[in-house]
């Protein structure tokens, strides 16, 4: 293996290494008893990153594009084992490997599935460790690492294309790389300082308002409680959250502009932007009128209130629970968990196959349907008005049906370790779609999955949150080719 990837890997740990510094201050001012577990994380991940990167510290070597694959997937993987460090050393409750491990991608990939069952209990560091986990995985770890490299003389291009989401990666903000995810980070920051604020004015505590703002960003969906959103019994809390969680939704990249711009209709002017809302609104006008018909919820406000944010935030892949979804009356909690698979927008923290995917799939489909009657006809694909290269559409049918293969392979996996089918499908649905929560077995927590079940769950995880090509790709004879 070429020495960049090592080089570069030891530099990401090095950096994440200092993210186990917060925490360690979180606990020294609780005193909550959890200092050594994150110190102990600390030096493991920085002595690990100096192992790769010291010997090679002057090896001249440019990173190669496809080298840029397998250091994403290197760093989520090891990150991941190294981030289950803290967690592995509770005391109390006691997590084994897997059920650590497992905690450990669910948070930085954003997923939001627990097997925890005593949240409310955990020490303060821990409940800030496990939100800052979705923080840092939400944008992702190794754009904030791009914007950094140049400064170490280091190119960024081939981990940026690997790790940032949507069919459409070329698309930059700024002529380098590096100010491009410069500025993807602001936009994140500031949107989480706003709802950090927008917590607080709700009623939280600073703690809950910081820790809740890092999750709602991020679409991670991690609480600091149990009864998540729902234990704090406020619409205001709820309408915060479901006002963040939609623009979370957004391409960040649009967010620049619009903010750049000074033009709120910049939103309005951008095809998928439309598409994400009007499905948002659609699926949450058809829940609200049903939870009103069946009379599930006491009075009107409640059922508008919490009907619409819990729809805004599994459409997401938040996954936050203001009521109990899976108790919801008729077909919804089936049809809440499906629209998981579509997400928000490209270029945002959600997951799915985001609303760009799907738009070109409709326009390809609808594009074929006129073939049918007009074979020799001549019909581009055009997004707001601009062509769509048949590579990109080529580009979306093979995620599209790698999506499909992958979710089925997982699925009988999954029910081949003892899950019943209405959990299974749920569980891989929630997990590789990032969303968090699903139904039956798992509506409250992952705990009583088995461990077979658990790593199949880590694995759709992954793919999910790498958007599968960037794993797949690596399983190709092709990609070991010199």
């Amino acid at each position: 293996m070429r020495s960049p990837v090592f080089r570069i890997l030891g530099i990401m740990l090095g950096l994440y290494s200092t993210s186990m510094l917060p925490p360690m201050l979180v606990s020294w001012i609780w005193k909550d008893g959890q200092l050594m577990p994150f110190i102990i994380a600390f030096c493991l991940i920085l002595g690990l990153g100096l192992l790769f990167w010291f010997p090679l510290r002057r090896d001249p070597r440019e990173l190669r594009f496809r080298e840029g694959f397998l250091i994403v997937v290197l760093f989520w993987t090891v990150l991941s084992s190294l981030g289950a460090v803290p967690l592995l050393l509770l005391e109390s409750p006691s997590l084994g490997v897997i059920d650590a491990l497992f905690e450990s991608m669910s948070g930085l990939s954003t997923t939001g599935a627990s097997v925890l069952t005593s949240i409310d209990g955990l020490p303060p560091s821990i409940l800030y460790y496990r939100q800052q986990l979705q923080w840092l995985g939400g944008m992702g770890i190794i754009v904030l690492a791009v914007a950094v490299m140049p400064m170490l003389g280091i190119g960024g291009m081939q981990l940026y294309r690997a790790e940032t989401p949507g069919p459409m990666k070329q698309n930059r903000l700024a002529p380098r790389i590096a100010e491009t995810a410069k500025k993807l980070w602001y936009v994140y920051v500031t949107l989480t300082l706003a709802c950090m604020l927008g917590y607080r004015m709700a009623g939280m505590s600073w703690f809950d308002a910081l820790c809740h703002a890092y999750s709602t960003v991020a679409i991670g969906g991690f609480s600091t409680h149990d009864d998540s959103l729902a234990w704090f019994d406020s619409n205001a809390v709820n309408l915060v959250a479901g006002v963040f969680m939609l623009l979370s939704g957004f391409n960040f990249a649009l967010h620049y502009t619009a903010f750049y711009s000074r033009r709120v209709r910049t939103y309005l002017e951008d095809p998928e932007a439309r598409t994400y809302l009007l499905i948002v609104a659609g699926i949450s006008l058809l829940s609200v009128f049903v939870l009103h018909r069946y009379e599930h919820f006491s009075d009107l406000q409640e059922t508008v209130v919490d009907g619409a944010v819990q729809v805004i935030s599994v459409v997401t892949t938040t996954g936050f629970i203001t009521s109990e979804f899976h108790l919801w009356p008729s077909f919804l909690p089936v049809l809440l968990i499906l629209m998981s698979t579509i997400g928000g927008c490209a270029g945002s923290t959600a997951g799915g196959i985001k609303v760009i995917r799907l738009l070109l799939l409709f326009k390809q489909g609808s594009r074929e349907t006129t073939r049918l009657v007009h074979p020799n006809a001549v019909i581009p694909i055009k997004i707001g008005g601009k062509l769509v290269q048949e590579n990109v559409i080529n580009a979306v049918w093979g995620f599209f049906a790698l999506y499909v293969l992958s979710y089925v392979i997982l699925l009988v996996a999954l029910i081949g370790t003892g899950s019943d089918h209405v959990t299974a499908f749920s569980a891989v649905t929630a997990c590789l779609n990032n969303l968090g929560p699903g139904l039956a077995g798992v509506s409250q927590n992952y705990a009583d999955v088995a461990d077979g079940g658990k790593v199949i769950l880590i694995a759709a995880m992954l793919l999910g949150r790498l958007e599968l090509f960037t794993l797949l790709v690596l399983f190709s004879p092709v990609f070991w080719k010199n």
